[in-house]
């Protein structure tokens, strides 16, 4: 009896393999709510998870279980694989994977497995998600921009959904930083969507960024993976950030599921009469936190992870910032005069000193740029 506890209480009680999730993934009446309950209940694999599966989905895990890759679900499963040994920095990670994000272990009903491609060291580092509308204003627009480049280059990673408008501002701006950002997509890994973010995508993965997405390759988007894909972006995060969004949007499903999440929610105010800003108006009037600076975000995060960003700031900050500074003083100098002294291309330039000027270090005057310290 005592031996036959042992070895009970020996098996595993979760699949180990990405083959092994996949297959799970593709049985009928099995989603990922009901793999994320079998996930707590803690059956033994492989017999336990065949017992507590639906009646529809015994036979194919079954089959699987008996025949490997030559089973019908195995086979399948093995193609979709084929996917990650085409390009370099591609893969599939799984609970007790040693990349799996422990952050999506707290929210309710956790994908039960990741398709990435890039650097997917980025899943440990600490992040916060910023949305918004597919249609911004100029403000939006600004203010998505300055936020998301501000924090990222504080070092925090910015997780967005490569949507058009703010999600895609975001993750510009957090290159632009020279930092770190997700986008989690409503697609398959593969899929280029929206298609107008070709140049994007192609530089988030050249650069310090990384595609996710629970859906395996060759799936194109459709509207109900969107809602589906916002849990993900602020499960993610420590927290989320609405730029601008109007009341009926997906911005608002973000912050709601963040508050599910036991997730931090910002939002700016905007203009009364901006229909875009009345979704962060109503948020606000929902107890989520009025935010004028990035500063203030840094101001409401754990004390721990302020630490660990600012130390990874403090590492990683360009020299260039320094020697930049160092051209300016009382007397207005123009751009156009850095970008000569220099030697750099006029973005970097303005990068640089959008990063002084969030820092309060510079700053512009009637003429050029004069330093503010």
């Amino acid at each position: 009896m005592m031996l036959d506890l042992w070895e009970r209480d020996s098996l595993p009680v979760q699949p180990a393999t990405a083959l092994d999730w996949l297959v799970l993934t593709l049985l009928p009446e099995v989603g990922a709510r009901r793999l994320y309950r079998l996930r707590e209940q803690q059956p033994a694999w492989p017999q336990g998870w065949l017992a507590a599966l639906p009646v529809a989905a015994q036979p194919a895990l079954r089959e699987y279980l008996a025949h490997g890759e030559q089973s019908r679900a195995g086979a399948q499963a093995a193609r979709l694989l084929a996917w990650c040994d085409q390009g370099p920095h591609r893969g599939v990670i799984h609970p007790g994977h040693p990349d799996w994000p422990a952050l999506l272990d707290e929210i309710a009903d956790p994908p039960p497995l990741l398709w990435v491609w890039g650097d997917v060291g980025l899943l440990s580092a600490p992040a916060l998600a910023v949305v918004g509308t597919r249609k911004p204003t100029s403000e939006g627009s600004r203010n998505a921009r300055h936020f998301s480049h501000a924090l990222a280059g504080r070092g925090l990673c910015i997780v967005s959904g490569l949507a058009l408008g703010i999600d895609g501002l975001a993750h510009q701006a957090a290159l632009d930083a020279g930092g770190e950002t997700i986008a989690v997509l409503g697609c398959g890994i593969d899929t280029l969507y929206p298609r107008q973010h070709q140049v994007l995508r192609d530089r988030l993965l050249a650069e310090r960024g990384l595609l996710i997405s629970e859906h395996p390759p060759g799936v194109m988007a459709r509207p109900q993976f969107f809602p589906r894909r916002n849990r993900i972006i602020t499960g993610l995060a420590m927290g989320v950030l609405v730029v601008e969004a109007a009341l009926k949007s997906g911005s608002l499903v973000s912050a709601r599921m963040a508050v599910e999440q036991n997730r931090d929610v910002f939002a700016l105010p905007g203009s009364l009469s901006n229909p875009q800003a009345a979704g962060c108006l109503w948020l606000i009037q929902q107890g989520a936190r009025l935010t004028c600076t990035p500063e203030e975000i840094f101001d409401e995060l754990p004390l721990t992870l302020v630490d660990s960003v600012e130390s990874t700031r403090a590492v990683s900050a360009p020299e260039e910032a320094v020697g930049l500074l160092a051209l300016l003083g009382e007397v207005p100098v123009p751009i156009d005069t850095l970008i000569e002294q220099t030697g750099r291309a006029i973005g970097e330039v303005s990068s640089e000193l959008l990063m002084l000027e969030i820092e309060g270090r510079a700053g512009q005057a009637a003429g050029g740029w004069v330093r503010t310290l």
